[in-house]
């Protein structure tokens, strides 16, 4: 462990990078996705845009599921084991199971079509009016970035509290200590009085 934290510390010193502090710490197996330290650094990443470094490349190579989410989560990413593999390392990772998830999609409809050759039915006959009905599509995409927000703010409250404990309490004020603090806004962008509006509106009760 020891050996791990000095080769993510001498790559964040080789970079000038000020390591956030307590780094975090984790010690479960690279082929568990449920890991909360490592969780936990990547909700950190999302709030401040800080680079999310680990020790050792294979420790996350190993689970599709998880490399997809942190491709989705849009932390930057470096391994002090391998400086070179960042954003693109993942993209490959995941474009192999984009690969692998076509390869299944072509196999499932070949399937079904030689069972409608056969004269089975296939289907809900009623699907695509229910979807209709439910209003999918752009109120999903809606809904999704809405959430985003809202997951966002709640990581923000306690920052906001401590902020506000200190006598700032304007919203321009807020703005300031925000990105003073390398706080980003849900899409990466600085705070303004107008965002920090927005962001209070979606904490008030």
């Amino acid at each position: 462990m020891d050996a791990q934290r000095s080769a993510v510390e001498t790559l964040c010193a080789s970079r000038a990078w000020q390591i956030i502090a307590p780094p975090f710490v984790e010690v479960e197996s690279g082929k568990r996705d449920d890991r909360p330290e490592l969780l936990a650094a990547i909700e950190r990443c999302k709030v401040t845009g800080a680079v999310l470094v680990v020790a050792k490349l294979d420790r996350l190579s190993r689970n599709v599921a998880f490399l997809a989410t942190l491709q989705d989560s849009g932390v930057r990413f470096l391994a002090a084991d391998m400086p070179e593999a960042n954003e693109l390392t993942i993209h490959i990772m995941a474009a192999v199971a984009q690969a692998e998830r076509k390869a299944i999609s072509k196999r499932t409809k070949e399937a079904l079509a030689a069972a409608k050759a056969r004269g089975q039915k296939l289907g809900n006959p009623n699907g695509a009016a229910a979807l209709r009905r439910a209003g999918k599509g752009s109120v999903a995409g809606t809904a999704a970035a809405r959430a985003n927000a809202d997951a966002h703010a709640m990581r923000l409250k306690p920052v906001l509290e401590r902020m506000r404990g200190e006598g700032r309490n304007s919203l321009g004020e807020l703005a300031k200590a925000l990105n003073d603090e390398g706080m980003v806004t849900p899409r990466g962008g600085r705070w303004h009085s107008s965002s920090v509006r927005n962001l209070l509106a979606r904490l008030s009760p």
